[in-house]
């Protein structure tokens, strides 16, 4: 292609040439007298060949100018577009620089374009080597992942809110495959769980987590039991996957963490039990009759002594019988396992709520909640009870045409009634014992068990009711009580927000931290492991007999605050607490009487405390108080220490106020729990992780860099 443009230019040059000389030719013929024309003629064709050899070696010049302007201004810019092409898509390692040719301008761009690229490998190796270290940390977090998943004796599966398995250890993979029919895996990664677990249950246990979160239970959680397709019975414990902090509502839940426990063969022992029990107690009633037939016949006093001796014989035999079959009972029952039925504990108005929507769906009847006891706690299997409730509605509404019922629930001493009424129809006795001994169906659910079943699982009682007053009938079961949730709370368990009670962040770079680190003084400030510390006390002078009265603090790992690693106690100072300081903290003397004296706390805070850097507000104050009771506890705080106040001081020289809520401020932190050690740490702490993003700006990188320049501050003159 190249060459057919050269020849084209070069003919198109030759034709003008031929075309400019044979008009110049004829322009010199019409200038010239016929006498001179004559001769011209006769000469120019006799040196015709000449002219024509002229012509050619001007057509030969203008193809090699042609060729050559070809070749310089579009061949080289071309042949550069495609070697810039390879460059652009060349592999790491493979790129070879474009070669200089061309003009001025077209050498130029080579050498800007040999420069991009050289910038481009750089680029690419610095990714390259920032990609292969994530790799290398990745695959060794996934190691370690994986090793203690392995070790881990319970078996544990993690699945997104769509029940896509996430994570699995090999303890719920053989506990599965055990409850398969053929043995196969029922999970894996990107596979639905609900392949092996029923998704009605697993969907009634994440409304109930959702629930508890909503309310603000610290740890909500649910259990279940199902069967498999195989009849294996699995105990699955459920925790939530949380994906934001803060506020327990619906939305931080981002999917759910399944135990799994096969409770086939303790169930299958508790039923063997419970069998055997059965036995004793139908053959006992006939023994007991025996006898008391026996006793009444020796109760005659004209019994013949040959009869009397005949009833006493009976007595005889059937106490032995009935002595034999409790030692055998014993016995049997000795070599087992004895397992309850996993039972939930559940606000009471919740369960009414969820039965209230599954009838209203299931059965096509409006439900009203009356009378509801909203402090009434339950324990039972939530899931059960509510498809019995279910079946019962449905039943009323297919068979009466109940087109209205009411829910209610109420304390009964340990225990609680639960109604379900209606208006209109009553049934007889056989019409409510059939209803309670046949299989449950709400709507499309079926289940093999019974109401009855339900009932002797939660160790209650069923029956029907009319309330002739209220013209009104009801079945009313009778329910165990669970310990409301806030009396479940152990003193001293107190919780920073509903999500602090689980751990927030875990850093297996940890695993790489040694004896042998670089000195303190020269790590980085992002590296360090600092714990944040307040205190209250009964005065200002620590050195005139003003004791702590509370220490409060939070660790800080890999610039990541740990809020569920808090340290909180209030101590008894055995001293009055003067007013004025109980007016700034809200400390009073009830509230550290009873309390452990600063020996104690002090012992444990320093073990708290151990391997960190101290960082506290003002931390001369804070340091003094517990200077002083280094000697008297048989502790000493060697660590460094930081003070947010004197740093404050460094990044923001030309402000008036470094109070701690005025440094809040500038930086945009809330400050909550003011006045209280816990809550002045964790303000401390967040202002702390925003202070080292400013001493690096100004050049502060290190510990020793950060000591050094808090020192030469002005508030670093102030002693206690």
């Amino acid at each position: 292609m190249p060459v057919k443009r050269v020849l084209a230019g070069t003919a198109a040059v030759a034709l003008a040439l031929a075309g400019w000389l044979a008009a110049t030719l004829v322009l010199v013929l019409v200038s010239l007298e016929p006498a001179a024309r004559s001769i011209f003629s006769a000469v120019l064709t006799e040196r015709l060949p000449l002219v024509v050899l002229a012509w050619l070696a001007a057509s030969a010049l203008a193809f090699a100018v042609i060729r050559w302007l070809h070749e310089r201004h579009v061949q080289t810019p071309l042949r550069l577009a495609e070697a810039a092409g390879v460059l652009l898509a060349a592999d790491k390692g493979k790129t070879t620089p474009l070669e200089l040719q061309g003009n001025a301008g077209t050498r130029a761009l080579v050498e800007r374009l040999n420069a991009l690229a050289r910038q481009r490998d750089d680029l690419r190796s610095t990714m390259a080597e920032q990609v292969s270290l994530s790799s290398q940390r990745l695959q060794q977090e996934r190691n370690r992942l994986a090793a203690l998943m392995s070790e881990l004796r319970q078996s544990v599966v993690v699945c997104n809110l769509d029940g896509v398995v996430v994570l699995y250890n090999d303890q719920a993979r053989q506990e599965l495959r055990a409850t398969a029919t053929a043995g196969a895996d029922l999970i894996a990664i990107g596979r639905s769980v609900y392949g092996a677990l029923d998704r009605q249950l697993v969907a009634h246990a994440l409304e109930q987590i959702r629930s508890r979160m909503i309310h603000g239970e610290a740890s909500p959680s649910a259990q279940f039991v199902t069967s498999t397709v195989s009849g294996q019975l699995l105990r699955v414990h459920m925790a939530p996957v949380r994906i934001a902090s803060g506020a327990p509502e619906e939305g931080d839940l981002g999917g759910f963490v399944l135990m799994l426990d096969n409770i086939t063969h303790t169930f299958e022992q508790e039923s063997l039990r419970d069998q055997l029990l059965h036995g004793l107690t139908e053959a006992s009633r006939a023994s007991l009759g025996n006898m008391q037939a026996a006793v009444d016949m020796l109760g005659y006093a004209d019994i013949e002594p040959a009869m009397r001796e005949r009833f006493l014989a009976v007595v005889r035999d059937e106490l032995h019988a009935m002595s034999q079959r409790i030692t055998d009972l014993a016995q049997r029952s000795a070599s087992g396992l004895k397992t309850r039925w996993p039972m939930e504990d559940i606000l009471g108005s919740d369960l009414l709520l969820a039965a209230q929507r599954k009838v209203t769906q299931g059965c096509d009847v409006a439900v009203t909640l009356e009378e509801v006891d909203g402090n009434c706690w339950l324990r039972v299997d939530s899931f059960r009870l509510i498809q019995a409730i279910a079946s019962l509605s449905c039943r009323l509404v297919d068979e009466f045409g109940i087109r209205t019922l009411q829910l209610r629930l109420q304390k009964a001493g340990t225990r609680a009634h639960l109604d379900l009424v209606w208006t209109g129809q009553a049934m007889s006795t056989e019409t409510v014992m059939g209803w309670e001994l046949d299989p449950m169906r709400a709507g499309g659910d079926a289940s093999a068990l019974t109401v009855r079943d339900v009932i002797e699982r939660h160790g209650g009682e069923f029956w029907f009711e009319r309330e002739r007053a209220r013209h009104q009938a009801l079945f009313r079961f009778l329910l165990p009580q669970a310990v409301a949730a806030e009396a479940r709370e152990t003193e001293g368990s107190r919780q920073l927000s509903s999500g602090d009670a689980r751990p927030e962040y875990y850093d297996f770079d940890l695993f790489q931290v040694t004896g042998e680190s670089s000195a303190l003084e020269d790590r980085s400030l992002a590296d360090l492991v600092y714990t944040v510390f307040d205190t209250e006390t009964t005065g200002l002078d620590p050195s005139e007999g003003d004791e702590i009265i509370q220490i409060g603090a939070v660790r800080i790992v890999n610039r990541k605050l740990l809020q569920g690693e808090c340290f909180e106690q209030l101590v008894n100072p055995g001293r009055v607490i003067p007013s004025a300081s109980m007016a700034i903290h809200g400390i009073t003397q009830d509230m550290v009487s009873g309390k452990p004296r600063i020996d104690r706390v002090l012992k444990a805070f320093h073990t708290f405390a151990e391997g960190s850097v101290l960082v506290a507000h003002n931390a001369a104050f804070d340091m003094k108080f517990l200077q002083l009771k280094e000697a008297s506890c048989g502790v000493a705080f060697h660590q460094p220490v930081l003070d947010t106040l004197l740093l404050s001081a460094v990044v923001h020289p030309h402000q008036e106020s470094h109070r701690l809520e005025e440094i809040a401020a500038r930086l945009g932190i809330a400050v909550q729990g003011r006045h209280t050690a816990l809550g002045d740490a964790l303000v401390t702490a967040q202002v702390w992780l925003r202070l080292i993003a400013l001493l690096q700006q100004a050049g502060i990188y290190t510990l020793g860099q950060a000591r050094e320049a808090a020192q030469k501050t002005y508030f670093a003159r102030v002693q206690y």
